[in-house]
């Protein structure tokens, strides 16, 4: 699946639904700088896709990166709950909380 997607971008097929479906696929193959490459270009395309930052929060931390992973999470927890994309905000203020109690006391 990763290849058919990756022919169409290299054929100049270039979108937010492709960028998402290439970062998700790398992000399941293990790849997560890879992932952060496609979704940071999926979000750029479109700054709503509440499910992309999602995915985008969790490359971040595959990377262990952290504090990338909370920005991405929040701008995500932001256009969903423009969107009403009830189901994205409540995943990604878990995957805040979660954050959260496993950052060390300042």
């Amino acid at each position: 699946m990763l290849e058919s997607l990756e022919r169409l971008l290299a054929k100049g097929n270039d979108n937010a639904l492709l960028r998402f479906g290439l970062g998700k696929g790398h992000l399941d193959a293990g790849d997560a700088a890879r992932a952060v490459e496609h979704l940071e270009r999926c979000v750029g395309f479109d700054p709503g896709y509440s499910a992309a930052w999602k995915l985008l929060g969790k490359a971040y931390l595959a990377q262990r990166n952290p504090e990338a992973a909370r920005r991405a999470w929040q701008q995500g927890l932001a256009a969903a709950q423009t969107h009403g994309d009830k189901q994205a905000e409540k995943e990604m203020a878990v995957f805040l909380k979660k954050l959260d109690k496993q950052a060390p006391p300042a």
